[in-house]
């Protein structure tokens, strides 16, 4: 079976290249433990300089090493191995994701386990550097788990789809990035792998757990769930019996947490294929509704409550002028041509919804594919 194997990079295949021995190279460790949370634009060209020798070094360690010893020399291909039971020949139609910390020490460990990986035949590799990813502080780090949780929507269902079966190897990163990958890994891999330490190495598999999103808690929510989702910051009040574990609060206003975000992601397919929900700021006419209803794609339902609850974020920043929308590459909006006072915007690239602008709300009319500018009424 194919496999997807996600590792996640740490940086100790740099710092185990120190010969602490050598006086020139006695502040070196200090060095990097102090600077590892900033990206290449903010790292000193002094410990530049000691990355790009380790770097060296490690390649040409790896490159001449046996299996043991590149084993110990790195934790995330001492976890490779170890899933190949050290024929890497196996793993040669698998598809492999590096992330690595959005930092300079961070991603240049990744791309020396890429590039050594690809000299060995396993040539499907790639590194994906969550934006801001660090454990600088608390916001850095949760932001950069954001944008990872968003990058793993949008890149395994995919390969679910097409009887992948998907890993996460942590062996290697930070602690911190571990315990979260752990928890994540949870819905979206179906296994996730350690390794014991020493000379024989042993996998550690565990399998996911039947983990499932209690959807009918979450229902009652669906509504400002999808808001948040879109972008649009809420009031503490309207949030309230929102579970608290899947929002944060930032300047009075409530946005989705880390895991909120996971949580949403799991269920919000159900969800949204349902009912219409009653966003503010839109009014539906009665052919609207009947065009939605007689939809019966899950897919394209969701897709368009999404484009409407994105439409109320922007129409919310801009107190209801519809410049913004027209300004938004997405959507298209745009008039129609010699149709009378009635509008539309694109939910995808032949599908339209059309509607008319009144006293900042958008009243909507119809929603279909192109046939729709023949009576956008």
């Amino acid at each position: 079976m194919r496999q997807v194997i996600i590792s996640t990079i740490g940086t100790s295949l740099l710092t185990n290249q120190i010969n602490r021995a050598d006086p020139d190279e006695k502040d070196w460790y200090s060095r990097l433990r102090d600077t590892a949370n900033l990206n290449e634009g903010k790292t000193p060209e002094d410990v530049k300089q000691i990355i790009t020798i380790l770097k060296q070094r490690a390649d040409e360690q790896l490159s001449g090493a046996k299996i043991s010893q590149i084993r110990r020399a790195s934790a995330e291909l001492n976890g490779v191995y170890g899933i190949y039971q050290e024929n890497l020949t196996q793993g040669k139609e698998d598809i492999h994701f590096f992330i690595s910390t959005d930092t300079a020490q961070g991603k240049t460990t990744a791309k020396i386990i890429d590039d050594f990986l690809r000299k060995q035949g396993l040539t499907n590799t790639s590194i994906y550097t969550p934006s801001g990813l660090s454990t600088a502080s608390t916001e850095a780090f949760s932001l950069g788990i954001d944008d990872l949780i968003v990058w793993l929507q949008d890149t395994i269902p995919a390969y679910k789809a097409s009887q992948y079966k998907i890993s996460f190897n942590l062996v290697g990163s930070f602690k911190s990035l571990q315990g979260y990958l752990n928890t994540i890994g949870m819905f979206y891999a179906d296994e996730i792998i350690y390794i014991f330490e020493g000379e024989k190495s042993d996998l550690i598999t565990i399998p996911r757990l039947p983990i499932a999103v209690d959807i009918n808690s979450i229902q009652p929510h669906t509504l400002q769930l999808a808001l948040l989702d879109a972008g649009v910051e809420l009031a503490v009040s309207e949030t309230a019996e929102i579970p608290s574990a899947m929002l944060v609060e930032i300047d009075q206003k409530m946005m989705l947490s880390t895991w909120g975000q996971l949580i949403w992601n799991q269920c919000k397919d159900k969800l949204l294929s349902g009912d219409l929900l009653g966003f503010p700021l839109l009014e539906y006419q009665d052919t609207f509704r009947a065009d939605y209803n007689q939809q019966k794609s899950d897919k394209a339902r969701v897709k368009l409550q999404e484009t409407l609850a994105k439409v109320v974020c922007l129409l919310n920043q801009s107190n209801g002028d519809t410049t913004i929308l027209k300004q938004h590459g997405g959507l298209r909006y745009d008039k129609y041509e010699n149709m009378g006072d009635i509008d539309h915007f694109r939910i995808t690239q032949g599908v339209r919804v059309s509607c008319r602008s009144v006293q900042g709300k958008l009243v909507l009319h119809r929603y279909g594919e192109h046939k729709l500018n023949d009576n956008p009424y």
